[in-house]
């Protein structure tokens, strides 16, 4: 039984994270990545897409000199995309749970923290401008922005990170039981006491 709720234990893990983050970050493939800050200035990155292009994942990294980003739910940067006079795109991005930023370079003590936008489900062929900027969150020591555009991503299933989670809290929990009950381990027959030599009950 313990095999079995280690095996729900990592499905889980695996519908639940890894599952949308491979969808997130790996469907589709990479337009092209722009630089919109740098030595403390925003600046706005005009794309032309088609319409071949849709669905567009909009991602953004933040390097910072950070182990890990803690904006108290406030927001770090904002993004909106628009083309034509018209917003496609308003998010708002905050990065706290990025858990595990790629480091930017061994010399350098920065690291890259990646969230997502948004995605843009239907585009219209023309040129459309993202503008990245400053958040309400404070302290955030920010080096560099980058904006990442990848055309065809899919879309991960609603239900996988649910799913995900209910194995992973069933596998948990099983295999905490099983560690309480001693797993379910035939009982050693060393451990009963010996049969009396006379008297009744004796052999």
């Amino acid at each position: 039984m313990r095999f079995l709720f280690v095996l729900l234990i990592l499905a889980g893990a695996g519908v639940g994270f890894a599952y949308p983050w491979a969808i997130t970050n790996f469907s589709g493939h990479e337009i092209g990545t722009w630089r919109v800050y740098e030595q403390g200035r925003f600046k706005p990155v005009t794309v032309p897409l088609a319409s071949r292009d849709a669905p567009v994942r909009v991602l953004v990294d933040l390097t910072a000199r950070a182990e890990r980003i803690v904006s108290q739910q406030h927001t770090v940067l904002t993004l909106t995309a628009a083309t034509n006079g018209r917003t496609e795109l308003a998010s708002t991005l905050q990065f706290n749970h990025s858990d595990n930023p790629r480091q930017a370079s061994p010399q350098l003590p920065y690291r890259i923290f990646r969230d997502e936008a948004g995605v843009i489900a239907t585009v219209n062929p023309g040129p459309y401008t993202f503008t990245v900027g400053q958040g309400d969150a404070e302290d955030i020591p920010m080096r560099a922005v980058d904006l990442i555009l990848r055309s065809g991503a899919g879309e991960a299933d609603g239900r996988a990170r649910p799913i995900g989670f209910a194995l992973l809290a069933v596998g948990l929990i099983g295999f905490l039981l099983t560690l309480r009950s001693g797993g379910g381990r035939p009982e050693n027959p060393n451990s009963q006491p010996p049969a009396p030599r006379w008297g009744r009950g004796s052999r």
